[in-house]
């Protein structure tokens, strides 16, 4: 064996100009490089990073072949590893290595190498998604690692039409990302964008699917999502079936669904599990909640401000009485409270788990009942704000929550300077820029234009039996759905004859 450098690799002698990666990866003390046989004339080099190949495959199916001396064609044959490929070319070569693949060389002088997979691929198990827990339904969430998340995906959708094409985002992180779709349903055009558009990021690290989905979306400045981020394995195979398109980034959990569409964001997949009736009054309730922790607060800036008139007289009786020790103007009160809320939030979402449990129950409590007891607040706006908190957070897709719980600060300064008048600005100006944005250049505002298949499942949902269409939105290539639509013979009673 030839001597060790100061980098724990071995000198292999004059390297020719194919093989000057092995310099350059040398400055890297994981990195390996070493001659097998005690003879110099004898085959093999290898080279791999320590910390990206398993040993064990190592030790058991790639050392045991290199004993004898073989071609590189015949080694292939031998090594019970199923990716192997011949390379020449360093800038592959390298690439290779850098995921978890040994080269191996016959001697360092000729650039010809054997590339075996020996990745180390290491992640956590398949369990519950975490930000999208539900009561019913599928408990099995996506990991971080992109050919489990595929696998599940295709263990839902056994079906050649399902088509995953993958390309390497990120000048330094080489971050893989696939774009999913369904060849019979989703529309070429969306895919095509969808495509070009991830092939047109220019940036160094690509870390989550978020960044992804912050660099394609149409409207950037939006406070709205134009994408869904999911973990859940039922809501994408949902997506797929209605023609949408699935990002799936590696090392994230998250899948992102486009086009979307505003509505969606009330839409829970456990809503699937109930009878059609009550699922439409959860999603219209959601839709409610919307409102009411959008408005709630605006609202009673405004009329405390300016609209006195409009309180019945005892409603009025308790107000006023509630107000009476509060030393500041309702805004600034409305303003102190909804930002105490929110940083008793973050806090809780910050800190560890056990203890940002207790900060939020004991701390919203405390904190509370110690502020209107000061004075500094009345009691009703503590309801009105507990209310708005509690309806932020019953839409099912947590970037959507974040916007509910933003989008009231700005309605609430103008609610201070105009009155109800500000509060219908806020609203109109929210409305023209929802009827404006698009996802994936699709319209996001599902009510402009109007079209009749969103009655089917979008704003409500139909017994499956109705819903015979395909959204129109999506521009599917398939128009009808395959639904259930035979009639079940009447149950036989007791006044059956």
């Amino acid at each position: 064996m030839k001597p060790t450098d100061s980098n724990g690799t071995h000198d292999s002698g004059i390297h020719s100009d194919k093989n000057q990666w092995i310099d350059m990866l040398s400055e890297s003390n994981d990195f390996v490089h070493y001659h097998t046989s005690s003879k110099e004339d004898s085959p093999f080099w290898i080279s791999y990073y320590r910390t990206l190949i398993s040993s064990d495959i190592l030790h058991k199916d790639v050392l045991p072949y290199l004993q004898e001396q073989r071609t590189l064609q015949e080694l292939k044959s031998f090594i019970p590893i199923e990716e192997i490929v011949f390379n020449e070319e360093s800038n592959e070569v390298v690439q290779k290595i850098m995921n978890g693949y040994i080269a191996i060389q016959i001697h360092p002088s000729e650039g010809n190498c054997l590339l075996v997979n020996a990745a180390n691929s290491k992640f956590r198990d398949v369990g519950v998604p975490n930000m999208e827990s539900s009561a019913s339904g599928p408990q099995v969430g996506f990991i971080e690692e992109l050919d489990t998340n595929l696998n599940l995906i295709r263990k839902r959708l056994p079906i050649p039409e399902l088509i995953v094409k993958e390309m390497q985002v990120g000048e330094l992180s080489k971050t893989r990302v696939a774009v999913i779709y369904l060849n019979l349903i989703a529309d070429q055009e969306n895919v095509n964008t969808a495509i070009q558009r991830i092939l047109d990021i220019e940036y160094d690290h690509i870390q989550d699917s978020s960044y992804i989905s912050t660099m394609i979306e149409d409207n950037s400045n939006s406070l709205f999502p134009q994408s869904i981020a999911t973990e859940r394995i039922d809501r994408v195979a949902a997506g797929l079936t209605e023609g949408k398109i699935i990002i799936a980034v590696d090392g994230s959990p998250n899948l992102l669904i486009l086009p979307v569409t505003f509505f969606e964001s009330f839409i829970a997949i456990e809503d699937y599990s109930y009878s059609w009736i009550i699922s439409n009054f959860f999603r219209l309730l959601r839709f409610a909640a919307f409102f009411i922790s959008a408005m709630i607060t605006p609202l009673y800036v405004a009329v405390m401000t300016y609209h006195y008139e409009l309180i019945p007289s005892r409603l009025l009786e308790t107000l006023v009485g509630s107000r009476v020790t509060v030393p500041f103007p309702p805004f600034i009160e409305a303003l102190f409270l909804e930002l105490m809320i929110e940083m008793v939030k973050e806090a809780g979402i910050r800190l560890p788990l056990k203890i940002g449990q207790s900060l939020g129950v004991v701390g919203g409590i405390v904190i509370g009942q110690a502020v209107v007891e000061a004075g500094l607040t009345s009691n009703v706006l503590l309801i009105l704000v507990g209310l708005g908190t509690l309806a932020s957070y019953t839409s099912p897709v947590y970037k959507f929550s974040n916007t509910i719980r933003f989008i009231k600060f700005p309605i609430i300064f103008l609610a201070s300077w105009f009155g109800l008048f500000g509060v219908f600005i806020g609203f109109i100006f929210t409305q023209i820029h929802l009827i404006r944005l698009t996802s994936l250049g699709r319209p996001y505002l599902s009510q402009y234009p109007l079209r009749k298949t969103a009655f089917q499942d979008l704003w409500i949902r139909l017994p499956f039996s109705m819903q015979k269409n395909y959204p129109e939105s999506l521009r599917p290539q398939k128009k009808k759905k395959r639904t259930f639509s035979k009639k079940n013979p009447e149950p036989l009673n007791d006044f059956y004859e």
